[in-house]
């Protein structure tokens, strides 16, 4: 079975063709970093305007790179949101114009499932399993207890983790996106400002780091002020030790309270080198999965592989009049 996938929801512009939902025959990313670098962030103008530019040229090279035709694909999917609704709305109607010209089945695919299923391109899922997604929007973790089947544990109450790496790294001088240089620059570092672990030990499975942010920052600002000279490798490796324990803390609890047979880390900080390590060392008594670095950041792989499993769990597909969100639940239309 060939699936067609398809991802916009924010600065990436991307098409795969995924064999059986396991083998990648292509995976076109066409990525806008370079241009956003310039704003510090994503302008979601820009962002939509540049998927215009160049969803031709990407759906084109997929194809191409797969060595099939559009008369050969199965499926499309599609993600439809989370995400910037003018980036989702190029893509879903992209991927309409193909369901409608070629006659191919079309669904809808939540974008954070997609990283949830980057994992298991080259491993196989085993459940129960909990899925810590940690991304520059969503800071979440969810109990699996078979194939799209979503139960939100808990979630970050304010910062995403990603965002909070970006703002630390914009404080410190540092280019965007923050969370690579962060993670870089912490490995020649020290813990020498033993930052707080919000939530750390609290009974739920909730997240915060707006409080962490903020008193980074001030540190930061309070230290300028008094001239004293700051160690910018140990400020990164202070606040990536803090986020870092809490987010394999909360993993830790969740795998004990529901017996859990596999850990999977999704979302653009599941590269991050940091977490790795310390999620590898800390919990060795069920597997640990994190998908491998092309699929950890936005790709369609991921979401032509969460398409199959949708597909074949339930043999729905959605009509024409599938549309973009910004806002979505991860079971909708389950």
């Amino acid at each position: 079975m060939y699936v067609l996938g398809v991802e916009t929801s924010c600065d990436e512009t991307s098409v795969s063709v995924v064999k059986d939902g396991k083998e990648v025959l292509s995976n076109e990313v066409l990525s806008q970093i370079d241009i956003h670098k310039e704003y510090g962030g994503v302008v979601p103008e820009i962002a939509s305007r540049e998927h215009i530019k160049g969803i031709t040229y990407v759906f084109d090279k997929a194809i191409k790179d797969a060595g099939i035709n559009y008369d050969d694909i199965d499926l499309i999917a599609v993600t439809e949101g989370p995400g910037l609704i003018g980036s989702l709305l190029i893509g879903v109607n992209a991927a309409k114009t193909i369901s409608l010209n070629y006659g191919i089945p079309i669904i809808g695919i939540h974008h954070i499932t997609g990283h949830i299923y980057a994992s298991n391109i080259e491993n196989n899922m085993e459940f129960p399993l909990i899925a810590l997604v940690v991304s520059g929007g969503h800071t979440e973790l969810i109990l699996m207890k078979e194939h799209f089947s979503f139960e939100k544990l808990g979630e970050t109450q304010d910062d995403a983790v990603g965002e909070a790496y970006d703002k630390i790294a914009r404080v410190l001088g540092l280019p965007y996106p923050g969370g690579p240089v962060v993670d870089k620059l912490s490995k020649n570092g020290s813990d020498e400002y033993g930052f707080p672990r919000p939530m750390i030990d609290t009974d739920d499975f909730n997240f915060s780091f707006s409080g962490l942010k903020s008193h980074v920052i001030n540190l930061h600002h309070n230290m300028l002020q008094r001239g004293e000279k700051i160690n910018v490798e140990n400020f990164c490796r202070s606040f990536q030790e803090a986020v870092t324990d809490v987010l394999v803390a909360k993993t830790i609890k969740a795998k004990e309270k529901y017996q859990v047979k596999q850990i999977v880390i999704a979302g653009g900080v599941a590269a991050n080198s940091g977490l790795r390590e310390k999620m590898r060392k800390t919990i060795t008594d069920i597997p640990v999965h994190f998908p491998k670095m092309a699929y950890c950041t936005d790709n369609a792989a991921m979401i032509a592989v969460a398409g199959y499993y949708k597909y074949m769990k339930n043999k729905r597909v959605d009509d024409l009049m599938l549309n973009g969100s910004s806002r979505l639940d991860m079971n909708e239309g389950e």
